[in-house]
Parts: C-alpha cells; structure tokens; sequence
C-alpha cells in the first residue's frame, strides 16, 4: 500500500545494528513535582551511528540526507510517565523523551503520531522500532523531542482513546510539555534543561492534534509556553466534513476510522445517541470490542464493511445531516473540528494530493480558511505532494516539515527549506 514505507521500513531493519542499545539502567522518581511522575531510559544514540543510518537510508530515500548536516550530538531516550487529567479524573500518561546529550538549553519539539489502535504500537512500548526511530534523532539537531502515547495507551492502556477528541488531546500535550521541563529539572540528564520554546510536528491524527495543539497554544497558554512554529500533515481538521465525506458515498474503504470516531465519541459523551443510531446493529454491539488494543486497523477493517448502506442504518444515512435526531452527532463533529483564525505563528500545511483516506481538500480548506481570516501566506504555507497516497506522503512531510522547523530555530542556516 505505501511504497516509501516499505523502503524505509526496509534499510532500517537493515541498518538496525548501527543503533547500539543503552547499557544505563538510572530510573528517576518525580515525586513532588505536577506533572512528571517517573523515567525509565530506553536506548542511546551516538552521533556517528545516525549519520551512517541516515546515509544508509538516503541510498533508498535521497531526500533524507537533508537531515545529515543537523545532526549534532548524541542521543538518550527514555521512557516518561506523567499525570494528565481526563473526563475529570488525573491519570498518568506516558510516551517517550529524547534529550541530546550536549549540555544546553534546548526547545521542547513534539511530535504527534497517526492513528494507532495496538496497545504494542504505543511509542513508549516501540521506542526501538522502525516508526520512531527517526523521529527520535530529531533530537539530536538541538531539540528535546516529546512523542505521547496518548490517553488509551501506555500506562493508561485501561481507558478508552479518546481518538480525534480534542479537548483531552491538548490537555495531555501540555502535560507532557510540563512533564519533560520537570523532567530535566529533576535532574533527568546532567547539564539539559527545556526552554519554554516549542515547535509542533505531527501527520494524520497527529497533524489534527498538532493543529489542535497549536491553536490552544498561541490564543491560550503563551504566557506558560512560546510557539515556534507548527507542521501538520495530512490531518482531518473539519472533522465534520470528514464524516460526511466517510457517510455520503456508496463504499468507504477504511471503515475502522468511522468506527473509531463514533467508539470514541460516545465513549467520552460527545453525543447522546446510541451506537444503534449510526451503525446497524450486527456491527453497533461489537465495535467497543474491536479498540482493545489488540487488533490492527486492517483487522477491524475486515470485520466491518466498506458499504456504507450495510455499514450505517438507512434512518442514519438519510437523516445525518438535518434531522433533530442526530443533532448531538453534528455538534459532536463541529465541535471537535478545528475553526481557522489568524494566526502569527509559522504553520507549514502538507498533504498529498492523491490521499484515499483524508481527502487533500481537508488541507485545502484549512489553508484557505486560515487565510481568509487574515493570516499571512508568509505565516502560513502549503505543500501538496503530486500523486502521493496517505501512506506515501508520510517521509516526505516529515522531511519537508524538520526542514521547516529547522529554518525556524536556526534562521542563519543555508541548507534549509528547499522545498519553498
């Protein structure tokens, strides 16, 4: 399905030994402080092991050797736990922290992650795996990289994720965000310490939650965190549209994301129908089973339908839109859509322009709505990768988006941004 997935998946298997796994076994308590609860390391990466890693690559993905010249130190990673709080009840969260070993004070850059329904997907349980990896070097170009599992998964494996919900998706980012500063100040790695300066990158799920997150930052917590700059892949921002796009057709062929939503949804009080309102029965009684944390998408997708007449009651399919019934519904959507406004803060959009999963026309309109509002083209860019599935324009974005965020923290630099 995803052509540079596969190639990335491959020359990372095959450089795998070039990452050395850390012999540290230091393990941090955060009694006493807000947020941070406890670390746990993980792996370290030497700088020459990820520039042989990123050369190694570059063979498959030449683009990737962009990246080469940030890299700048090394690399330790731990496991983070921290306290969050959702539905009104604090919970402790985790996911993973990546410091540069260089003494220094350094930005907090998070990255939010696509959608994930595996318990053994979570970054924290995967850290050593081919999907983070490189994300992870991030780290050493001058960051302190955050990566949350998300409420669901984790240390809160007990709760429903609250998928494509955005209230508690920003609340558990900030969180983190206070989590990683206590985290250093305890102590965490001798001689680093975050700054208060952050930059946002996230693709799919994670580029709604970056928007989300970046929205929440600049017109609400700038007097506790100072935005940088934002890149959001791929993202559903008008979730509202997303689902009607998903309903308004014959066939949707990742019907596990209408089931996501809708599980999610109800689970966290976003409407007030039953399931049995949206999807027929014989799939209805059997989808809070499909999200615990044991099946893939591809598994729940093969025990649902990609018809949406067999999938969605016929009173669901007719009447979504206008009828009283399903007001709860549309609120649901609307308000966890992502509204544009003017904003000062540098945002790189990406998407590819032949994405089968969410339409292209997501980042379309968000540009265009974020323009109209006023914000400056200057502020804000677009990026469409010609011909580029939803999995084909993962790599690239993230190349294009470390670009970005890079030319922000170090304007002087002259091997930066070519793509704009």
């Amino acid at each position: 399905m995803n052509t540079q997935s596969r190639i990335l998946r491959y020359a990372l298997y095959s450089s795998a030994s070039l990452l050395i796994l850390s012999s540290c076994s230091k393990d941090d308590n955060g009694s006493g402080y807000d947020h941070f609860v406890s670390s746990e390391p993980v792996i370290s990466y030497s700088r020459d092991q990820m520039r042989l890693v990123i050369d190694f690559v570059s063979q498959s993905i030449p683009d990737l050797s962009q990246m080469k010249p940030f890299i700048d130190s090394d690399v330790d990673i731990y496991k983070i736990v921290y306290k969050t709080v959702i539905n009104g009840d604090e919970i402790n969260a985790s996911g993973v922290i990546c410091l540069p070993s260089d003494p220094g004070t350094y930005p907090i850059l998070s990255f939010q992650n696509g959608t994930n329904t595996l318990f053994s997907n979570a970054p924290s349980k995967s850290a050593t795996g081919i999907t983070y990896q490189l994300i992870e070097i991030v780290a050493s170009m001058g960051y302190i990289v955050v990566i949350s599992d998300y409420p669901g998964f984790g240390e809160s494996e007990g709760i429903v994720h609250p998928y494509l919900v955005k209230e508690p998706t920003v609340t558990q980012a900030l969180d983190l965000f206070s989590a990683a500063s206590e985290f250093t100040e305890s102590g965490g790695q001798e001689g680093v310490s975050a700054g208060s300066d952050v930059y946002l990158i996230g693709y799919s799920q994670g580029g709604w939650a970056t928007l989300a997150i970046h929205k929440a930052l600049e017109l609400d917590f700038d007097a506790e965190f100072s935005l940088k700059g934002s890149v959001c892949g791929a993202g559903p921002y008008n979730i509202s549209q997303l689902f009607t796009q998903m309903t308004g057709g014959g066939t949707y062929s990742y019907p596990a994301y209408l089931a996501y939503i809708v599980n999610a949804y109800k689970a966290y009080g976003q409407f007030t129908n039953p399931v049995t309102d949206i999807f027929r029965e014989q799939y209805a009684s059997r989808i809070p089973g499909f999200f615990n944390g044991l099946q893939s998408t591809d598994q729940i997708n093969s025990q649902l339908t990609t018809s949406i007449s067999s999938l969605l009651t016929p009173e669901f399919i007719a009447g979504y839109a206008t009828e009283a019934k399903y007001a709860t519904v549309r609120s649901a959507m609307e308000n966890n859509s992502i509204t544009p406004w003017k904003t000062f803060k540098p945002l790189l959009l990406v998407h590819g322009d032949s994405d089968t999963q969410v339409n292209v026309s997501s980042t379309e309109n968000i540009y265009s709505g974020l323009i109209s509002a006023g914000t400056s083209t200057a502020v804000c860019r677009k990026l469409i990768i010609p011909g580029a599935d939803h999995g084909d324009g993962l790599v690239p974005s993230m190349i294009q988006g470390i670009l970005f965020l890079n030319g922000i923290k170090d304007p002087g630099l002259t091997y930066h941004n070519r793509a704009f």
